[in-house]
C-alpha cells in the first residue's frame, strides 16, 4: 500500500508539471546576441518542454542537447536546398549533422525539417525545384546511414493551401503549386513522416482589419462558421481541416498533420501584447489538454510553439511584431504567467538561469547638451535603422514614451546590439552612457548578453538595402 501511494504521489506530481502532450518549442537565434546554448537546454528542462525545433543544425548548438532528454528537429534553411540536391552533399550533411550525435548518451534527433515556409508567395517560386530532391536525398542518406527512425518533412505556410468559400471542405492547395504539394504528400506518405504546417490566427487578425477577433481564440466567443454538418467557433480548427480537406483531395486524407510554428507576439502593434497572448496561450493549452484534435482531425496533434525567445535581428517585413513572439524575453526572462499543461493552473514560466550580462550601464540622450529632442532626430533615425525600434512603433510597449526617452529608447538599443562599444553611443555628442536602468514605465531598455558565439544567419528573401528601408519606417 505504502509503495502504492508513492507512485501515485511521483504520478500526480509528474502530471501537474509536464508540458501538453505533444508540446514542443520553436528555438530561433537571429539576435545580436544569443543565450548559451546550455542555458537554453536547463530552461527547456527546468520547464518540462520535451521537444525543440531548431531553424538550422550548427553543430556547437546541437551537442548541448547530448543526454538531455529533449527531442530535437533539425532544421535545414532555404538557401542550402540547391546543393542538398546533390545525393553527395546530402550524404555529407548526415555525416557531420547527424551521424556525429548519435551515440550512446547523444542527442535524440527525431526528425529533420527540410526547408522553412519555401513557397511563400514572396519568394517567387525560387524554390520550387530544389525543395523536393533535397528532401528525398536527405532521407536517402539517412536510411542509408542506418537512421531510418529520423524523418524528412518540411515547415510549410498555410498560405499552400486555400479556400474560396472560406470553409474547410472547400480546401485545396494553391494552384500554382498544387502539383508539387502533391508529389511532397506522397513523399511523406511513403516515408512514414507528417505534413508540418504554421498557422497563426494573429497573422488572420493583423492582416485583415474584419477578422473577428475572437475567432482567434478558443473562448467561444466567435460567431461560429458553418460547414456543412459542422460548426466551427476558432480559426486553428478551421484551419488545419482546410489542410486535410487539400490532402484529402489530393488522395492523402489520412496522411499526419503537425503544427511547426504557432504563437502570439507581444510588441511591435496594438493587438501584440502579453495581455492577449496569455488569452491566446491559455485556451491553446486547455484544447491540446483535451487531445480532442479538430473535428476531421481528432486526437492526438503534435505542436511547437513560436517562439521560446524574441529575435531582435528578424526580418521586420511581416511587421514590427516579428522580433516579439517570444515565452521569454531575449535574456530568458518570462513574460506572463502560463500553464503549459492546460489545466489552469497559472504560474510564471521558470526563467534562465545564469545569464551573464554585459556591464551594468545603458546610453540615453544626452539632454544637457540636447534641449530640444527634434535636434537629434537624424541620429535616432539612424539608430533605428541599424537597431531594433519596433517597440516604439504605435500600440508597442515603449510607444507612449515622450520624445527625449523614444531617442534615449533607440540610442540604448543600438549600443547595446553593439554590444556597448563606446563609440556606439556618441551620436554626434548628442549621447551619454549612464549607468542607473533607463527603463521607464512598461518599457524595457534592453542590457545586452555576453556573446555566445552563436552565427546569427542574415534573413533570405530580403536584399539589405530593402532591410534597410523597412526599418526606416519603424520610427
Amino acid at each position: 500500500m505504502a509503495r502504492a501511494m508513492v507512485l501515485l504521489c511521483s504520478l500526480l506530481v509528474l502530471l501537474g508539471t509536464t508540458t501538453t502532450n505533444g508540446m514542443g518549442v520553436n528555438w530561433g537565434t537571429q539576435a545580436a546576441q544569443n543565450l548559451e546554448p546550455s542555458v537554453v537546454v536547463e530552461m527547456l528542462k527546468d520547464n518540462n518542454i520535451k521537444k525543440v525545433k531548431l531553424f538550422d543544425s550548427d553543430h556547437w548548438t546541437v551537442k548541448f542537447f547530448a543526454g538531455s532528454g529533449i527531442e530535437v528537429m533539425l532544421g535545414i534553411p532555404n538557401n542550402q536546398l540547391r546543393d542538398l540536391g546533390d545525393f553527395d552533399n546530402a550524404q555529407d550533411w548526415v555525416k557531420h549533422n547527424v551521424s556525429k550525435h548519435l551515440y550512446d548518451g547523444g542527442v535524440n534527433i527525431k526528425s529533420v525539417a527540410v526547408g522553412n515556409e519555401p513557397f511563400l508567395k514572396a519568394y517567387n517560386g525560387s524554390n520550387l525545384k530544389t525543395l523536393l530532391p533535397a528532401m528525398e536525398n536527405i532521407q536517402k542518406a539517412l536510411n542509408e546511414a542506418g537512421h531510418n527512425n529520423i524523418k524528412v518533412t518540411t515547415p510549410q505556410n498555410a498560405d499552400v493551401y486555400e479556400s474560396g468559400s472560406g470553409v474547410p471542405s472547400d480546401g485545396h492547395f494553391r494552384s500554382d503549386i498544387k502539383d508539387i504539394m502533391g508529389k511532397i504528400a506522397k513523399f511523406l506518405s511513403d516515408n512514414d513522416s507528417m505534413f508540418l504546417v504554421n498557422i497563426y490566427p494573429f497573422l488572420s487578425l493583423y492582416q485583415n482589419p474584419d477578422f473577428p477577433v475572437e475567432f482567434a481564440f478558443f473562448d467561444g466567443g466567435a460567431k461560429p462558421v458553418q460547414d456543412k454538418s459542422i460548426s466551427y467557433n476558432n480559426m486553428f480548427d478551421a484551419n488545419l481541416d482546410t489542410l486535410y480537406w487539400s490532402l484529402k483531395k489530393a488522395g492523402y486524407p489520412k496522411l499526419k498533420l503537425a503544427v511547426g510554428e504557432i504563437g502570439w507576439p507581444t510588441d511591435g502593434t496594438k493587438d501584440a501584447n502579453a495581455k492577449m497572448a496569455k488569452k491566446f496561450y491559455d485556451g491553446f493549452f486547455r484544447k491540446m489538454a483535451t487531445n480532442k484534435g479538430t473535428p476531421l482531425y481528432p486526437g492526438y496533434i503534435e505542436c511547437y510553439l513560436f517562439s521560446l525567445m524574441d529575435e531582435n535581428l528578424k526580418s521586420v517585413a511581416p511587421g514590427p511584431f516579428e522580433r516579439h513572439w517570444g515565452i521569454f524575453r531575449y535574456d530568458g526572462q518570462p513574460k506572463y504567467s502560463l500553464d503549459f499543461t492546460g489545466k489552469g493552473n497559472d504560474k510564471m514560466p521558470v526563467a534562465a538561469k545564469n545569464v551573464q550580462y554585459l556591464e551594468q550601464q545603458w546610453c540615453v540622450l544626452d539632454t544637457d547638451k540636447v534641449k530640444n529632442p527634434k535636434d537629434a532626430e537624424s541620429n535616432v533615425q539612424y539608430a533605428c535603422t541599424m537597431g531594433d525600434c519596433t517597440s516604439l512603433k504605435d500600440g508597442g510597449s515603449c510607444s507612449n514614451l515622450d520624445e527625449a526617452h523614444k531617442a534615449s529608447y533607440a540610442f540604448n538599443n543600438y549600443f547595446q546590439i553593439q554590444n556597448q562599444d563606446v563609440e556606439a553611443c556618441d551620436f554626434k555628442g548628442t549621447a551619454k552612457i549612464v549607468k542607473h536602468n533607463a527603463s521607464t514605465g512598461g518599457c524595457l531598455f534592453q542590457l545586452a548578453l555576453q556573446s555566445d558565439g552563436i552565427r546569427v544567419p542574415i534573413a533570405t528573401g530580403m536584399s539589405v538595402f530593402a532591410a534597410l528601408l523597412t526599418l526606416l519606417t519603424l520610427f
